[in-house]
């Protein structure tokens, strides 16, 4: 569609600020996700290059959560740019997340060694691969762990220290995406390149660098990303596909981190996008993988999860029923109830007080359920068994009756499959008959 301002449609207009970016700057390099914005700027960006006979370079940091068909769009991306990208700069390294889905751990490290074990996916071999093991030695700054964002501006100042003279990093977003991006663009206060307003120099604390982030594809729509990629026989991420399948509409599709703030939205569609992927997903953070929170199996089976080194039992029994409450109430309270009950005959039969209550004792003790633990009455919460039996409860008619009510209400999430306890899993499989 044509612009108010001119009378050039998005294509023309976006092949032109590659133009300025090749010919007003010493160097560039792109910064791509895999996303069908980063994609289409690359492409186009790789389609001038051509024209004019020039190279620019690629930053693409690799979150190791992500889809595979992000990752084989990406090395599709890398194959049929070679001809013009002087280098690919593919970043395994251990950087600083968000993790929206844990009160008990903020933060995430992606690649972190201490963890391989439970990585999503195997370290990529390509040549171009940059982690902890082969990073660039002049990389002083960096360090294990550090923020996403201080990386990408440690590298542009690297980058352009290298390079020298006045570095243009393109950066695909469009300014009707979110609100920030919109002030991105249209902000009066920010330094732009020769007064372009689709263009911010960027600044490493209080010192500006001789590096300005040009966005080509600012004044774009969604409609416009995809009437390029059919017009332009462009290549593009399949997992948008699969989206559209799924019922996404194209412009609430995102290729949002599973951990991130919008992150029901983002684990539930790893689930039904990719769900090889999806369980690794569970399994990789803290908090993650109460699966039936997030992602709303059943409200039977154990809750899959590991206290943190700096909780204490008691700390973590009770994060447990918090989590446990933000999807079913009446399950946590029924726990409440049982833990009460619990904690008063020990303080009438023993004298012990809940102040007294130790955060762990022998194990044999708790195992044989003689002796009253913090850690004895997480691992209860742990097992997700509806009687309690680790805490000496029997099923009761009460119980029962609490279950068939809790069916009421969750439908599809009581499934006799999903625990091993013989006489919870006879009252789930006659509630679902029913």
């Amino acid at each position: 569609m044509p612009k108010i301002y001119t009378d050039k449609n998005v294509l023309d207009a976006s092949l032109e600020r590659f133009e300025i970016m090749f010919n007003e700057t010493d160097n560039m390099y792109l910064s791509v996700s895999g996303g069908k914005d980063s994609s289409i700027m690359l492409q186009l960006c790789a389609k001038v290059a051509r024209k004019l006979n020039k190279k620019f370079s690629v930053l693409y940091i690799d979150l190791e959560a992500q889809y595979r068909h992000t990752i084989e769009h990406v090395e599709e991306l890398m194959e049929c740019t070679k001809d013009v990208v002087e280098k690919f700069y593919w970043c395994c390294l251990p950087l600083s997340l968000r993790n929206a889905v844990s009160v008990i751990q903020p933060k995430w490290i992606c690649w972190d060694k201490n963890d391989m074990h439970k990585w999503v996916r195997k370290m990529p071999n390509y040549k171009c691969v940059i982690n902890e093991n082969n990073y660039p030695k002049e990389w002083t700054w960096f360090e294990c762990g550090m923020e996403f964002e201080d990386f990408i501006l440690h590298f542009a100042e690297w980058f352009n220290q290298t390079h020298s003279g006045i570095t243009s990093t393109g950066v695909g977003i469009r300014s009707n995406e979110s609100l920030n991006r919109f002030r991105t663009i249209i902000s009066k206060t920010k330094t732009k390149y020769k007064n372009y307003n689709w263009t911010t120099q960027i600044k490493l604390g209080a010192k500006f660098l001789n590096v300005y982030n040009f966005y080509p594809l600012y004044d774009w729509e969604t409609g416009d990303d995809w009437g390029a990629v059919s017009k332009l026989n462009l290549k593009y991420n399949y997992i948008y596909e699969l989206m559209y399948k799924n019922g996404v509409s194209i412009h609430q599709q995102r290729l949002c981190q599973p951990y991130g703030d919008d992150q029901r939205n983002g684990l539930d569609q790893f689930r039904a996008l990719e769900p090889e992927t999806w369980e690794k997903v569970l399994n990789r953070v803290h908090g993650v993988n109460f699966g039936n929170i997030y992602c709303r199996t059943s409200l039977l089976g154990n809750i899959k999860s590991e206290k943190p080194f700096n909780m204490t039992w008691q700390q973590y029994a009770v994060f447990l029923l918090e989590s446990l409450g933000l999807y079913a109430p009446e399950l946590r309270d029924h726990y409440v109830k049982k833990i009460k009950t619990f904690i008063k005959w020990y303080e009438d039969k023993e004298g012990i007080s809940l102040d007294k209550i130790p955060d762990t004792a022998d194990k044999k003790l708790e195992s044989s359920k003689k002796i009253a633990s913090w850690r004895r009455i997480a691992r209860a919460i742990e097992k997700n068994d509806f009687w309690m039996g680790r805490l000496s409860f029997g099923q009761t008619k009460s119980d029962v009756e609490k279950m068939f009510e809790l069916k009421k209400k969750y439908k599809n999430l009581i499934y006799g499959k999903d625990t091993d306890s013989k006489p919870l899993k006879r009252i789930a499989e006659e509630l679902n008959r029913r």
